[in-house]
């Protein structure tokens, strides 16, 4: 999840222009769908963790049929989620919550599903997390995670260049830590998918676009001195990704019906 005052308005709108309105993750409405695929999310109860501004659950309710509840650590975000949602006429659908970082505010067995886009990624302690995911999911409930992550060797230069661009907390991990971490906190049938290449692709196409068509308008949307730091940032990433250093992953676990819990 964000940790507090990392988005700041311009990391917002550059987000947004990048990866479309509400959403500050890659992938739009298609990796919402990625996530939500086999799940049946159609009248259930999803809670979407670091839900930023809004974008993947208002595209849960409208296009899913899910009642969702969103929370973050940055209240400025959670402020314009709610904003939107009364605007997009989805207050009844989604809901959203400020929350500190600790336990999770809800009651045991609160959720069908659990979906993440980043927040994990920026989660120090994964175990303490995955665990309370564990604690609020009903009984056979999900849990699915889009995640950016590192491969298995020490971080370069370039790595290091690129997070103080960026100037977000990352707490990195491998795919396979993942798998691991969700099996230790008691999920099964967990399964991860290595989205790499997808991103690669993707990556390459966002940095062309924002020296290219799209910089005339970042530079009146965010000004000169942070546009021009949005395309350094981007091909820092673009550097890192090829290297195979910055990757992504997705990773899903299913709650088992019958656990200490679940009572």
């Amino acid at each position: 999840m964000a940790h507090k005052n990392e988005y700041h308005d311009n990391m917002v709108k550059m987000l947004e222009l990048i990866w479309g309105k509400g959403y500050m993750a890659p992938g739009g409405a298609g990796n919402v769908a990625k996530l939500l695929d086999g799940t049946s999310p159609q009248g259930k109860r999803i809670l979407d963790i670091g839900c930023g501004i809004g974008g993947p659950a208002f595209e849960m309710a409208r296009t899913h049929g899910a009642r969702v509840t969103g929370i973050d650590l940055e209240a400025p975000l959670i402020e314009r989620a709610r904003r939107d949602a009364e605007k997009l006429g989805l207050l009844g659908q989604c809901h959203f919550e400020f929350v500190d970082i600790g336990p999770l505010p809800f009651p045991d067995r609160s959720f069908d599903i659990i979906i993440t886009s980043g927040a994990i990624t920026q989660t120090s302690d994964k175990t303490f997390l995955l665990n309370e995911c564990m604690r609020v999911l009903a009984p056979g409930g999900y849990l699915s995670s889009y995640e950016w992550m590192r491969s298995g060797r020490e971080y370069s230069d370039d790595m290091h260049y690129w997070f103080k661009l960026e100037g977000l907390t990352y707490a990195l991990e491998q795919l396979g830590d993942y798998v691991e971490k969700f099996m230790h906190a008691g999920f099964e049938n967990v399964s991860a998918i290595d989205a790499s290449d997808w991103y690669r692709a993707e990556a390459h196409r966002e940095y062309e676009m924002i020296r290219g068509e799209l910089y005339e308008s970042m530079v009146r949307l965010l000004g000169q001195r942070d546009a021009d730091h949005f395309v350094e940032d981007w091909r820092a990433m673009v550097v890192v990704i090829d290297a195979g250093e910055m990757r992504q992953g997705y990773c899903r676990g299913i709650k088992p019906a019958a656990t200490p819990y679940a009572k």
